[in-house]
């Protein structure tokens, strides 16, 4: 691949993937009330209820190198396995940033909402409605 034709390619990747669309806005049709990508907050989360202290996360195949799918691109090795492995230690330092905080944290891979997205649908409305009830108390 040239480089002008990369360049091309990672200028039209968007902070918000329509995937990650679709799940929000399947999210708001049965009532759930949260922020997206806010800058705020440590790892800028996809979703986030701080009222009930719930940070969801939803992760490409890719560029968090899914176990699964995730493929090392076959130019600009060295690059790209640096940048894949900082992202993954990256995910794990906010993970454990949000757990030790007492918060609700999910992770998606992109895969599952591509398989099932009902069904993930459904995972992401049961771990909000289950944070809901333990803050609650």
């Amino acid at each position: 691949m040239v480089d002008q034709q990369r360049s091309k390619i990672m200028s039209s990747i968007k902070a918000v993937s329509k995937l990650e669309s679709l799940v929000t806005q399947e999210l708001w049709k049965k009532g759930f009330r949260f922020r997206r990508n806010v800058r705020g907050m440590v790892g800028t989360p996809d979703i986030a209820i701080k009222k009930y202290k719930v940070v969801i996360f939803i992760d490409s195949c890719f560029w968090h190198f899914c176990p699964i799918h995730g493929r090392m691109p076959k130019s600009n090795i060295d690059f790209w396995k640096k940048k894949l492995e900082r992202n993954q230690e990256r995910d794990k330092e906010h993970t454990q940033f949000y757990l030790q905080k007492g918060w609700h944290i999910l992770r998606i891979w992109e895969h599952e909402i591509r398989q099932d997205f009902d069904k993930t649908i459904e995972i992401i409305a049961t771990f909000i409605e289950d944070a809901k009830s333990v803050e609650a108390i």
